[in-house]
């Protein structure tokens, strides 16, 4: 019984903790709707992976970065809590190459604008995976931004052959992620 009501105390601390120190700080950090995450005038629209093969090192994190306000924001980094690290990255034709490169200064995300992450484009690598990616379950993370500061996020892992357009009306099917982890390693990033 003593074990029990010590967890409940540290959950209830935890919980407590988590909703004073954002407000605190005088930034409202909330989920605001069903798998919408706010931060400041910053929405953050459904943040989802891919499931993953076992053994992979590598994983895709994708979502959509509303800015409501009226001064641009930066997405410098973030974290996963089954990888080592993340990193902002972009994918995108030259020729007929599809490169894979990390934008070393973040993604600009513009004042009344709205990004999307998403396979084939701009994109959070998931880098040095701790364990396979399982659809249907959620992992925490978070995402980093230069003004909003870190966000954090759940992650929905969905099926491994998932596409943008799977999670949004009118969103864009994308080339799969599938490899990606041998042309990031190829072109060098």
């Amino acid at each position: 019984m003593a074990q029990i009501s010590h967890a409940l105390l540290r959950s209830a601390l935890l919980v407590g903790l988590l909703t004073f120190l954002p407000a605190a700080s005088g930034m409202a950090i909330e989920p605001a709707a069903a798998h919408e995450f706010k931060a400041g005038s910053l929405t953050l629209v459904h943040p989802w992976t891919r499931a993953t093969a076992k053994g992979a090192e590598m994983g895709g994190g994708f979502v959509t970065i509303i800015n409501a306000g009226s001064e641009a924001d930066r997405l410098i980094g973030g974290s996963f809590a089954l990888a080592g690290r993340a990193e902002v990255h972009e994918m995108k034709m030259e020729g007929d190459v599809m490169k894979m490169r990390q934008l070393e200064g973040g993604l600009e995300i513009p004042a009344g604008a709205t990004v999307e992450l998403k396979p084939g484009s701009y994109h959070l690598m998931f880098m040095k995976l701790t364990a396979p990616l399982e659809a249907g379950t959620k992992v925490k993370g978070a995402l980093t931004f230069e003004k909003a500061g870190e966000v954090p996020v759940e992650f929905a892992v969905e099926s491994i052959n998932a596409k943008a357009g799977d999670h949004q009306p009118g969103g864009h099917d994308a080339m799969p992620m599938d490899g990606a982890d041998k042309m990031h390693k190829t072109n060098g990033g």
